[in-house]
């Protein structure tokens, strides 16, 4: 297996002075918008502390994609880690322009559900590993896995394992699974869906939603196959340094790059 990679998640959503800029936030399921910062300066700093690479998500539908574009560029002038960026991705030619501007995978949440088509096409253009499929999911109290669009905005009645079965042999190259009960909660990772999925594809997973303390990362990297760990609020509000929890990590046993 490939080294294990901790990725910083950055959410963009329109706020700033007269709500008019492009900036950082946290949320606490999906919900909750608190701001962090500026999406460039951000991105220097966690590489600057050797994050593995960087997912940017347009979270608001008022951020144009032609801004997503310039924040792409403007972020890809400035580091030089690998870049995930998405968010209202409608067209191949919105993943192509992102690809020619910086963004090293395109990450495919809403419209991967309502045009599959679109993954077998870029993935067979571009190549798979720069086609990422992120799922946003709540499991209800029967046990249930609910997905959701639209910033989890609506719900799906869609069979969860065959929409991943499908992503894979439609050729992404890899997968987000984003637990919305979890997210922000800092009370640990969805094991157990990780779990499932990691015996059904072969292609990488990225777990996120709900790390609070760097031991949620070493219980994701011990107890599942996940090739990756990305959060958003445990590094919004962690004063300890990013180098200080890679150790932490790799003294634990985790295969991740140092």
């Amino acid at each position: 297996m490939a080294k294990r990679r901790i990725i910083p998640k950055l959410l963009l959503k329109k706020g700033g002075y007269k709500g008019l800029q492009n900036v950082v936030v946290r949320t606490k399921n999906f919900n909750s918008h608190v701001e962090i910062g500026e999406v460039v300066s951000q991105s220097k700093i966690f590489q600057d502390q050797l994050a593995d690479e960087i997912i940017i998500l347009k979270i608001d539908s008022n951020i144009h994609f032609n801004e997503l574009i310039e924040i792409s560029n403007s972020i890809s002038n400035e580091i030089f880690m690998p870049i995930t960026i998405g968010g209202g991705i409608k067209n191949i030619d919105h993943i192509e322009k992102l690809l020619k501007n910086g963004a090293d995978k395109v990450s495919l949440n809403t419209i991967a559900f309502e045009n599959s088509d679109l993954i077998k096409i870029a993935s067979n253009y571009y190549g798979s590993s720069t086609i990422v499929v992120c799922i946003d999911y709540k499991i209800d109290k029967y046990g249930n896995y609910n997905i959701f669009i639209n910033n989890g905005n609506n719900k799906l009645n869609y069979n969860f394992i065959d929409w991943v079965k499908l992503f894979e042999d439609y050729g992404a190259g890899e997968l987000i699974l984003n637990c919305i009960s979890n997210d922000g909660n800092q009370k640990g990772l969805d094991i157990k869906s990780a779990n499932l999925i990691g015996e059904i594809v072969k292609i990488p997973i990225v777990l996120s939603g709900g790390c609070g303390n760097t031991n949620h990362f070493i219980e994701g990297f011990k107890k599942t196959s996940a090739n990756g760990i990305s959060s958003g609020t445990f590094f919004a509000l962690k004063d300890q340094n990013f180098m200080q929890i890679r150790s932490h990590i790799f003294n634990a046993g985790i295969d991740i790059r140092v």
